[in-house]
């Protein structure tokens, strides 16, 4: 065999090497964008139940809170709607980790138990997530710390 095509065949596999190494290395460092890039535009938490029709649903978004609550048996509906900053949804917001979203387990319904289902509904710009009765899921936490920021921003009659 002649040193050229040695020579030919060493250049054409550091080329081939090369590429496969550059192409691999971009798709990591596109996971690790995409991943940063996830954010929560929307939750949604609700209590629904009991033997009076009891529901109390609240929707909040980066610029406001709307919650609306009532008693089906009684035939009573409030509402009550507010602007929030940015400030507040942030705070809001920091009580969920992105990355335990997919990792949440709800469990059976427990309104023949004690009357109330608790469901939570968390969007991001690439996901929607919801849960019913996560009360037993090791991520719990992170919905309590939610209900006691929200609980500080809400009037009194409505919590």
């Amino acid at each position: 065999m002649s040193a050229v095509k040695i020579s030919d065949l060493n250049i054409f596999v550091s080329m081939f090497l090369l590429l496969i190494f550059f192409s691999c290395s971009d798709k990591i460092a596109d996971k690790n964008s995409d991943s940063k890039s996830e954010a929560i535009t929307f939750i949604g938490f609700s209590e629904i139940g009991g033997e009076l029709g009891y529901y109390k649903v609240i929707k909040v978004t980066k610029d406001s809170i709307h919650l609306e609550t009532g008693k089906t048996s009684e035939k009573t509906h409030r509402q009550w709607h507010s602007a929030i900053n940015p400030e507040t949804w942030k705070n809001l917001i920091s009580s969920f980790k992105i990355k335990n979203l997919d990792s949440i387990k709800s469990s059976p319904s427990i309104q023949p138990i004690d009357g109330i289902d608790e469901s939570f509904q968390i969007k991001t710009s690439k996901k929607s997530h919801v849960y019913v009765n996560t009360h037993s899921d090791i991520h719990y936490n992170q919905f309590a710390d939610f209900k006691l920021k929200l609980n500080r921003i809400l009037p009194k009659e409505y919590q």
